[in-house]
């Protein structure tokens, strides 16, 4: 199926969703979260899982990105940046990372090659510990993110095994007592903080 056909479909089964619970607020979203074990020279994070938030956001919000990054800098995920998803496998092992999509909608691998295919769309949020490999398999032509660190984590781009010591740091990397949506509450809360 063409991705602009399954980005309209993902907004009605979501609005459909909505309506069904009674809700149409921004802040109505759905949680999957998953944890990967590691693939070839990708660590992933057997620890902390990945965590991905459908409709975080209203994809049809005027300023959708202002919004993704008020509430990300609001809860101690600042963005850093503006732009898509690299089309190379790759990690971060000196950051965890959070998502926002503003624009359009793609496929992402997750967890290196060979990995899980996770559909995004605007308004949805995929929050990524330190270690998860991620590509870009696939995307609309306006497909846009606003990413975001934990305050003081400076990313760093890999592509090749981490040693011995390297796995260790990045295993003790801290994050914020905050989830990057929901603040106070959320599947930082529930199911990183009880990891730590």
């Amino acid at each position: 199926m063409p991705l602009t056909r399954g980005l309209a479909r993902m907004r009605a089964q979501h609005r459909r969703h909505d309506e069904h619970r009674g809700e149409v607020s921004a802040s109505a979203h759905d949680i999957d979260a998953f944890v990967l074990q590691p693939n070839g020279w990708v660590p992933n994070n057997s620890r902390l899982p990945v965590i991905v938030y459908r409709h975080a956001f209203d994809a049809d919000a005027p300023k959708l990105v202002e919004q993704i990054e008020t509430r990300f800098a609001h809860h101690a995920w600042p963005v850093q940046w503006r732009n898509g998803v690299f089309d190379f496998h790759h990690f971060h092992s000196t950051a965890h990372e959070v998502l926002g999509v503003f624009a359009g909608a793609a496929e992402v691998i997750l967890g290196g090659p060979g990995g899980r295919t996770v559909r995004l769309a605007a308004g949805d949020v995929l929050l990524l510990p330190a270690g998860t490999g991620h590509c870009l398999l696939s995307r609309t032509d306006a497909f846009q993110v606003a990413g975001g660190y934990p305050a003081g984590q400076q990313w760093d781009i890999r592509r090749d095994a981490l040693t011995s010591d390297e796995l260790r740091a990045m295993a003790a990397l801290p994050f914020p007592a905050s989830d990057p949506v929901d603040g106070a509450s959320g599947p930082v809360i529930e199911r990183w903080v009880s990891q730590a």
